[in-house]
């Protein structure tokens, strides 16, 4: 027997003929460094090789389901030979016949640390508690071994993931991580020796701040022209020419009282500074405030970082912060602008590129453009990085760790130059922008008591309360200084005579930004504190913001005949379909909105005459329901329907509708799909455990060509299998792959599958309907109800939950609480997200 005391590689080089297989021979390496690595390994039986750094070797354990970053889940570990540090490498076929014959793949790769007083000598005690830092793997995790059994020899350990912002779906990583992290290529493609390729195919996981995070989203936007150069006035002087095409107007958030739910939705941390836009073109920078202001002066060290980017020209959004302990804080970078302070530009958006308007690309597809020209080396210009999904987790960690609060974005939205609710904002604490309207003189020689504040309303300005927190003395005499120049005799706002007694009134022309705990029932602050003066804000436009309640959207389309029965079986009515359709609009709309979309309307409910629309036939009144003009195939042109908002759908309702199917591609990127759709339709005889089982085998079949795919029940009789797509490919070689993908498994496993639309050859089979991945074709849409028997939807499941479920109409229309909270939840993280294009096949 070798001495593995003196030799921890000997059990390894005894297990290998070097001559026969190409995994490298174990040596000892000196250091004691901390990388870890992955090897997903196709050997006897499919497993994930998960080996970390200890002492020159890999420590190494067989997890043969895949690591989870389910908390809940607890995965087998079993302890294996420790391998020799050359082994992070690998990546190849090992012969069959040898120990561990099969394919290997570095699945990931990064580094891990145990947590602090720890130590990696604890495995040897039984346990070890660490953080990772991989591709895939993040956060903290805890490896446990269990006593042996019986007669059991081997190490039987169990791999877990500690609850945390990284934690995720039960089999979210094993199942869109489908490619090497190091060569880009599936499994299938090392085992044909195909070559790697030149970038890894990137997969939308959960990992928070992945700048790839999910991909392209549910409808990415094609680009346009960019608009002609546009000038701004200097004060003072002559037009001069602007680079980069110009300010354009930015876009709003809108302030919401908690954090939207689905992978349809990126979020960024909200930063605590000035919103800027920059322009660059022939190596100068112009840096223009939310207003349209040339702050070039005040920023000049930002503009000069920005000038060395490597594009001609661009236009980029973003906020401008400085810091105070490792945090952004606004007083600290009213310092700055005033002394010459450290400043740092974060851009989370690109508006132009090189004379190209990004600004109908979709959210997600606009960052994937911007990451790529900053580089992260110049402090002064920084990438704002996101998360796909899991924004709750994001928002309790920024509350916690203290910042200002989060920014929640639609990732499939294009760029609107206006408050929108595509664009959200949830804060941690209560903080807006006043207008000054006067002060109370102080008792010392020196200086206010406090400010009197202000706000727009319907009427007029309002007495708002006073702030007498929060000023140094520098501020206090800049204050002073400035009030001076702009007193008046009289109020601007009426106000309880005691709260004013002596004040100083001035004409409302400066807006404070203040924090405040919390308002009196008629709108006064308590506890307030002055964070600095907003110089970037005209007093006129500064009002109160109120958070929206998220779920419950403003609906402006009357229903009528609300209490007609729509489905009979169940009794549901016309207005408790609107209702549903209002309250899943939030999670329904990415899906759904900004597409071609093709009604199922039953004015008389499911039970009488129902037909599909298609084009615009002057149904519908009013601007909610809107028409884009698509050529047709005898080269005339139609006027086809979409939605973009929860008014939209019910104002189809309205009409009578109760199924929306939609095109598998979006308004803006009409000729490049960003989604396939398999509709497994099966034979009557067969039960729904048979489509389950042909849905995984699909989803098996794609993510050996590399593509991620999602469950959706189709609240019918099937399942769809969707497969997300970065809108690049056009309709011919969309059709072309789905058509070749389904009619190869009709011809390997032709007693299961038939890839033909007719019903005699269906019989005991299933149809893999393929056709609706061609120009015109929809599909049902995520959270349609049906006009079936008790009122399904569709719905989208994990693969995991798809094992325990017994019918493709799982949920209904009265279900709809239930959706809106499974949406926010750990399965379906990352669902229908994914950046990837198609395969050669």
């Amino acid at each position: 027997m070798p001495n593995t005391t003196t030799d921890p590689l000997a059990k390894y080089n005894a297990k290998r003929d070097f001559a026969k297989t190409a995994e490298p021979a174990g040596t000892l390496e000196p250091g004691h460094g901390n990388r870890f690595i992955v090897q997903k390994h196709d050997a006897s039986r499919l497993h994930w090789d998960f080996r970390i750094e200890v002492d020159g070797v890999l420590k190494s354990w067989a997890v043969t389901r895949g690591p989870s970053i389910d908390p809940d889940q607890k995965r087998l570990a079993v302890r294996t030979e420790d391998h020799p540090m050359s082994y992070a490498d690998f990546e190849g076929t090992i012969p069959a016949g040898e120990y561990g014959g099969g394919t290997v793949m570095l699945w990931d790769s990064g580094t891990w640390s145990p947590i602090e007083g720890k130590s990696a000598k604890d495995i040897e005690k039984g346990h070890l508690h660490f953080v990772l830092d991989g591709e895939r793997m993040k956060g903290e995790w805890i490896l446990i071994r269990l006593k042996p059994r019986g007669k059991e020899k081997g190490e039987n350990w169990l791999l877990r993931k500690v609850e945390d912002a990284e934690s995720g779906g039960t089999d979210t990583l094993v199942e869109t991580g489908l490619t090497s992290v190091s060569t880009g290529r599936t499994m299938v493609e090392i085992a044909e020796g195909a070559k790697p390729k030149s970038s890894p195919a990137r997969e939308g996981g959960p990992s928070a701040f992945s700048a790839d995070g999910g991909g392209g989203g549910p409808a990415a936007r094609r680009s346009r022209p960019a608009p002609s150069t546009t000038s701004l006035k200097k004060a003072g002087g002559p037009p001069l020419p602007v680079p980069g095409g110009g300010f354009q107007e930015p876009q709003l958030c809108t302030l919401v009282d908690s954090v939207p739910t689905g992978s349809q939705w990126l979020h960024e941390v909200k930063y605590d500074g000035y919103r800027a836009q920059i322009a660059v073109a022939n190596g100068k920078a112009t840096v223009f405030t939310r207003s349209g202001l040339d702050w070039t002066e005040k920023f000049q060290a930002i503009a000069d970082a920005a000038a060395k980017l490597a594009v001609k020209s661009a236009l980029i959004d973003g906020e401008i912060v400085a810091f105070k302990d490792g945090k952004p804080d606004f007083s600290t970078l009213k310092n700055a602008i005033a002394n010459g302070g450290d400043m740092t530009f974060f851009a989370f958006d690109l508006l132009q590129l090189d004379s190209e308007d990004l600004t109908g690309l979709a959210n997600l597809a606009r960052k994937e453009r911007l990451a790529p020209l900053i580089d992260g080396k110049d402090p002064r210009i920084q990438y704002s990085d996101h998360i796909i999904g899991q924004g709750g987790q994001l928002f309790e960690t920024m509350c916690r760790e203290g910042y200002e609060g989060v920014v929640s974005k639609r990732a499939d939205a294009p760029y609107r130059g206006k408050r929108t609710q595509a664009w959200l904002k949830i804060k941690c604490t209560h903080r807006q922008e006043f207008v000054i309207v006067g002060w109370t003189p102080s008792t010392k020689s020196r200086g206010f008591a406090a400010l009197l504040l202000g706000l727009n309303g319907p009427d007029g300005l309002r007495y708002a309360g006073k702030v007498g927190t929060g000023f140094d003395t520098a501020t206090m005499l800049d204050l002073q200084a400035r009030l001076a120049k702009i007193e008046r005799k009289t109020p601007t706002v009426t106000a309880p005579r005691a709260a004013v007694r002596g004040a100083h009134w001035v004409s409302p022309k400066l807006v404070a930004e203040v924090a405040y705990a919390e308002t009196t029932p008629d709108g006064v602050l308590r506890h307030s504190s002055f964070l600095g003066l907003r110089e970037d804000k005209a007093a006129g436009e500064v009002v109160a913001e109120t958070p929206v309640a998220l779920d419950a959207p403003e609906i402006h389309i009357k229903v009528s005949s609300r209490d007609r029965v729509i489905f009979p079986e169940s009794n549901i009515t016309k207005g408790e379909l609107a209702d549903y359709y209002a309250a899943v609009s939030g999670i329904m709309l990415p899906w759904a909105g900004n597409r071609p979309i093709s009604l199922v309307r039953c004015p008389q409910g499911r039970a009488k005459a129902c037909f599909f629309q298609k084009h615009d036939a002057g149904s519908f009144q009013g601007d909610h329901v809107h028409k884009v003009p698509i050529r047709e195939k005898d080269g005339s042109s139609e006027d086809y329907l979409y939605v973009d908002d929860a008014d939209g759908l019910v104002a189809c309702v309205q009409m009578g509708t109760i199924e929306f199917h939609g095109w598998g591609s979006s308004v803006e990127t009409l000729e490049q799909p960003d989604r396939m759709v398999f509709d497994l339709d099966p034979d009557e005889e067969l039960g729904f455990d048979v489509v389950k089982k042909a849905a995984v085998d699909l989803k098996e079949h794609l993510a050996e060509l590399g593509l991620v795919s999602f469950a959706l029940l189709s609240g019918g009789k099937g399942v769809h299998v969707v497969v997300p797509l970065t809108p690049k490919a056009e309709w011919p070689a969309v059709k072309d792959f789905a058509d070749r993908f389904a009619r190869a498994l009709g011809e390997v496993e032709p007693d299961r599958f038939v890839a033909t639309m007719s019903k005699a050859k269906r019989k005991g089979r299933i149809f893999i309907d393929w056709l609706r991945n061609q120009r015109g074709s929809t599909a049902v849409l995520p959270y349609v109800a049906r006009a079936r028997p008790g009122a399904p939807v569709a719905a989208p499941v994990s693969w995991s939950e798809l094992r325990e479920i017994e019918t493709a109409g799982r949920w209904s229309v009265r279900d709809a609480a239930e959706l809106i909270a499974r949406a926010a939840s750990r399965d379906l993280a990352g669902w229908g997200v994914a950046d990837q294009v198609l395969p050669d096949l």
